[in-house]
């Protein structure tokens, strides 16, 4: 069985199926998850952290998990395209989603330590690399690819903690991780559909059209968070959609592409751990200095912030797909000035956030006299 045998003509059209029946599921399931949170007490309390007011239930995960393996499974139980396709990449990903849904589902409940988190989501990762997804070529930007001999398994399990984290550290602001991972996965699409890889287009519809239904609810203000259990799934889904490309070779586009598609949450996280590993505290801890919570600080409504996060997200999702039809020489300068200039935006808010936190702190002329 080989996805070559698929008809190219019938990739799209039965992407936009398996998408809306994704986002149907999701849609279905999503209020049944609701109930179940409010049970188990799932909640999300307001906090000095939080955005919201009121308690929200949580682990909507599982919905977004039950859409995108239910209906993967299914698809590949009945005629059609996805019967074509080899079953051990799926087979590997449901099963790394079962242990990565769990920790989820208890960390949601009542909380996990930093180091549990971290040994599971290396157990998921280990269980994509015995099911063949892998890190084999790294390409080199000067021109032609490498083995990656001993160094393919922590390449990819570091891929894979990677996404899984920058997903969990970005999911603060109503909307924003599964808007982020909405876009991520188009921009996944569309490059497979362009490489005629449909086992990513495969994965990447079903993720798009879960996380578009998961917007019903969780758009602000949300009446669900995805919690846990919905960010270290989709950024296992989404690290999983990228590595798939590699098994035809094409290392410049697993190690390029996807950075840039999910540069956002990668960028926002590599700086939160830079910033807490330089003050000293515990890369860990959550604080109140990432992205949506500066935009929020400057006056910006929790709609808004989320919509320029969403248009941040969708500028990169693009220029990853402009990058992945470059020349690599290009492609690689390309990303270095993208790097640079997000780099810089960055910097800007920073300041602009320090100095508007100064300002408050000083008090005006006439309270001093």
């Amino acid at each position: 069985r080989d996805q070559a045998a698929i008809d190219p003509g019938m990739r799209v059209p039965y992407s936009l199926i398996l998408a809306l029946a994704a986002l149907a599921v999701t849609l279905l399931a999503t209020p049944l998850v609701i109930r179940l949170a409010r049970r188990t007490g799932a909640i999300d309390q307001p906090g000095p952290r939080r955005i919201h007011a009121q308690p929200v239930p949580t682990m909507g995960g599982l919905a977004l998990a039950l859409a995108v393996l239910g209906v993967a499974w299914v698809a590949r139980a009945f005629p059609g395209p996805a019967q074509l396709l080899e079953i051990r990449p799926l087979l590997g990903l449901t099963l790394a989603a079962i242990p990565i849904l769990a920790l989820g589902a208890v960390d949601d409940v009542r909380g996990t330590r930093p180091w549990v988190k971290l040994a599971v989501q290396t157990c998921g990762a280990l269980v994509l690399v015995l099911f063949g997804y892998g890190v084999p070529l790294i390409t080199n930007p000067l021109g032609g690819s490498f083995t990656s001999g001993l160094l393919d398994v922590p390449l990819t399990v570091a891929w894979v903690l990677i996404v899984i984290n920058a997903i969990n550290l970005i999911d603060g602001l109503d909307g924003l991780a599964s808007g982020a991972v909405l876009i991520a996965s188009m921009s996944l699409w569309w490059v497979a559909r362009s490489h005629g890889d449909f086992y990513v287009m495969f994965v990447s519809s079903l993720t798009a059209g879960a996380t578009l239904g998961f917007l019903r609810y969780n758009f602000p203000p949300a009446r669900v968070f995805m919690g846990d259990t919905g960010s270290n799934f989709l950024g296992l889904v989404l690290a999983a959609a990228s590595l798939l490309e590699n098994r035809k070779g094409t290392a410049a586009v697993t190690l390029l592409f996807p950075l840039v598609a999910m540069g956002l949450p990668i960028a926002d996280s590599a700086l939160a751990f830079a910033r807490r590993a330089a003050r000293g505290t515990p890369v860990f801890r959550p604080d109140s200095e990432h992205i949506h919570h500066r935009l929020l600080r400057l006056g910006l409504s929790p709609r808004s912030a989320l919509f320029v996060l969403w248009y941040l997200c969708l500028y990169l999702g693009v220029m990853a797909v402009v990058l992945a039809a470059l020349p690599r020489e290009y492609a690689w300068m390309m990303l270095g000035l993208l790097a640079l200039g997000l780099v810089f935006a960055f910097e800007v808010l920073e300041f602009i956030d320090r100095k508007l936190s100064e300002r408050q702190e000083t008090p005006p002329d006439d309270a001093r006299r």
